[in-house]
């Protein structure tokens, strides 16, 4: 589903005719700066979970692999 050129069109005047030609820039300017900080602070927030990621993988020791050979805890018939 995308729009098509008469429908962009109707909507520039629609969006004209409520906001008036002066207003129009001003909205735009703020969308704009809007989005800006919507991605700055998702990039931040990514950041941040990737470092916490990384610094639980460093302090969690990895399993050593089982090797029966050296299981002292069964009793031994």
């Amino acid at each position: 589903m995308s729009l098509g050129i008469t429908e962009i069109l109707l909507i520039l005047v629609v969006a004209l005719l409520l906001f008036g030609g002066k207003r129009i820039p001003e909205i735009a300017r703020a969308l704009g700066r809007a989005s800006y900080e919507y991605k700055k602070a998702k990039n931040i927030i990514k950041d941040e979970a990737n470092e916490l990621k990384d610094a639980i993988e460093n302090t969690v020791e990895k399993p050593e692999e089982f090797d029966p050979s050296k299981d002292t805890e069964r009793p031994q018939n």
